[in-house]
């Protein structure tokens, strides 16, 4: 097949600024942990725990939002604005709902989940302070979500229409924000009092209210471009039929997102029963590994939302071969992802006040996580082909289902009834995705996926 070259240009203006933003994100993120590494091992491992109870409703909120999403791609290609509309308010109604079931999770279940994670043992890390960190990390970070998913839901709707520059903005300069007043709440800079865990929760805050703020009041002053919101509000009534397809192809992404981030917090859950310094050196691997993984998941996104909008406007072969091109595209950038990140494994953990048992295992963590980024980012471009045809439930047991039958009960049985060192698990668990990626090609070759859903 050949692609035409256009596209990858379209995809990299699509999806730079995403990288961008996200990378800038994960940039905070990053800074976030060095500085509460210096606090010391406890410290890192509660900014962990909490880190992954909040990845399991981020991806909520993002499995909330992709079902309307998909729509949200194909009424572009289709200039239905209306339809556009719809796919936004419904995106409200729906993050409504998580939201509040969220807030009720981690309010009344906190010791509980955290707990979870405090079953391994380790002579260097004293678990009662290690609970008490991670609660009062934890009940700060819940003020965040509203502003959080706020910013999901303007910034995914513009990113519908090709408009990515703004969240990018928003994404900016909520880092500056989170930057500064961690320096000034963490370790009680210029007179600020010192805070330590609780102000880095409260600068991350402080961050999530400034994007928000930004994204929505920009988006607003701009309305003739962004015609859909002009009267957004006046209803929040939805047709009938097209709520119910919205809501049939968002059922089962949510599950999918929502049971997909559990698995991958209960893959850090087994590995933790082999001692807390594996949480330790896990969140330092995935502070480093996540300023990379943007440009694949941001290529990714990409990938749906242009082969998507190709299916709206019925151009069903250049989809499939758009989809083709962009997969290897994909792939091709990852390699040069897993040479810098082989490049600075031996160094990044020197940044961390921890202990020489826990910065070895960040190295290995992180080496082993970059040899399979060429896998990642292939198999995130297959995902989002699939899911850009409607074909929800089958990246619903391609994805989540394959992460709790396969993916965890690997790891759990390796690492309760093996011998195996914990990095040779963790590459293990890694390879499984091949088998994803095998099936995921025959399917996209097979052409089930291509379907205009509008």
């Amino acid at each position: 097949m050949k692609t035409n070259k256009a596209i990858f240009r379209r995809a990299l203006l699509l999806a730079v600024p995403m990288m961008i933003q996200n990378g800038i994100t994960n940039a905070v993120g990053l800074v976030d942990n060095v500085m509460v590494g210096k606090l010391g091992t406890e410290a890192i491992t509660a900014v962990s725990i909490v880190g992954q109870l909040i990845f399991v409703f981020n991806l909520g909120i993002f499995g909330g939002l992709s079902g309307p999403g998909i729509f949200g791609a194909q009424f572009f290609g289709q200039k239905n604005t209306e339809g556009f509309r719809s796919a936004v308010r419904i995106k409200h109604l729906i993050c409504l709902a998580v939201l509040a079931a969220g807030l009720c999770a981690f309010i009344f279940g906190e010791e509980f989940l955290i707990d979870l994670y405090l079953k391994g043992e380790s002579e260097d890390i004293d678990p009662v302070l290690t609970m008490k960190l991670a609660k009062d990390y934890l009940n700060i970070m819940l003020w965040g979500l509203p502003p959080f998913v706020i910013t999901q839901i303007y910034a995914g709707s513009l990113r519908e229409t090709g408009s990515s520059i703004k969240p990018m903005i928003a994404g900016v300069a909520s880092v500056v924000v989170d930057i500064v007043f961690n320096w000034l709440l963490i370790y009680g800079n210029l007179g600020f009092p010192r805070l330590e865990v609780r102000g880095a929760a409260i600068a991350t805050v402080m961050a999530r209210f400034v994007e928000a703020l930004i994204v929505v009041i920009w988006a607003f002053a701009e309305r003739k471009k962004h015609d859909f919101l002009i009267g957004l509000y006046r209803t929040m009534k939805i047709p009938k039929d097209s709520a119910k397809k919205m809501l049939i192809k968002t059922l089962p992404i949510f599950l999918n997102e929502f049971m997909w981030a559990g698995g991958i917090a209960a893959l850090t859950q087994s590995y933790s029963r082999r001692g807390l310094d594996i949480v330790a050196g896990l969140n330092i691997s995935n502070a480093l590994c996540n300023l990379l993984n943007v440009v694949f998941i941001a290529m990714g996104n990409a990938v749906g939302i242009l082969v998507g909008q190709t299916l709206g406007a019925k151009r069903f072969k250049e989809a499939k071969e758009e989809a083709f091109g962009l997969m290897w595209f994909t792939g091709g950038i990852s390699l040069v992802l897993t040479a810098i990140l082989v490049s600075v494994s031996g160094v990044f953990p020197l940044l961390y006040d921890t202990t020489e048992n826990v910065r070895a295992y960040a190295s290995g963590f992180i080496i082993v996580t970059a040899l399979f980024f060429p896998v990642q980012g292939f198999l995130n471009a297959l995902y989002f082909t699939l899911r850009s045809g409607g074909k929800t439930l089958v990246t619903f047991l391609f994805d989540s289902v394959f992460s709790w039958v396969i993916c965890v009960p690997t790891a759990l049985l390796l690492c309760r009834f093996t011998t195996l060192p914990i990095l040779a698990i963790y590459a293990i668990v890694q390879a499984l995705d091949f088998i994803k990626v095998t099936i995921g090609y025959i399917l996209i070759r097979k052409g089930v996926w291509i379907s205009n859903i509008v």
